[in-house]
């Protein structure tokens, strides 16, 4: 992607192309680094603030798209996916404002992902953190991937209306300060 002068030429360079390209490129891309770079561009224009609210609003549902594409089936890769899918939904609804007609926007629906894909309970968490460096590696690995998918929890925390969602999730973030 690179010319000998070290630039890239604006043909090949996804940064340079218009919203609609890129959407079309995403739909028929399966290359992760293509999708990677897609969802880094997208997520670059969602957090520019010279532009229209809705515009970042369409930059930072292609950057999830991009990133949803390149979800794969290792626990490892799909983590680091969720966990990109939350961060940037969080800074949307905290940033852009929610919008619970849109379940990417919606601060209820994001608190129910994030527990969906979370396999312990906060208090199995807080009882297997207790002695973490005892733990078998993949348990290690596990409460780490629980830490990295509640990330969000502290801004998103103040979106939610009281109930058993926002309950369970103040626990996480309890919990979250005991993991490896």
């Amino acid at each position: 992607m690179s010319t000998g002068s070290g630039q890239r030429e604006p043909e090949r360079d996804p940064s340079t192309w218009p919203i609609e390209r890129l959407q079309a490129f995403t739909a028929d891309a399966h290359d992760r680094s293509q999708l990677e770079s897609v969802r880094v561009v997208a997520q670059q224009h969602a957090y520019d603030s010279n532009q229209p609210r809705d515009a970042r609003r369409h930059w930072a549902e292609l950057s999830l798209l991009a990133n949803r594409r390149m979800r794969g089936d290792d626990v490892e890769g799909s983590a680091r996916a969720l966990q990109q899918d939350f961060m940037l939904r969080t800074w949307v609804i905290v940033h852009l404002g929610p919008e619970d007609e849109n379940s990417d926007w919606s601060p209820e629906a994001l608190g129910a992902d994030t527990l969906a894909a979370l396999a312990y309970s906060p208090s199995e968490a807080a009882v297997l953190a207790r002695d973490w460096r005892e733990l078998p590696i993949e348990q290690i690995r596990a409460l780490r991937r629980h830490k990295n998918l509640t990330a969000h929890l502290e801004w998103l925390i103040g979106h939610l209306q009281p109930g058993p969602t926002r309950d369970r999730l103040r626990s996480w973030m309890e919990t979250r300060r005991l993991l490896p």
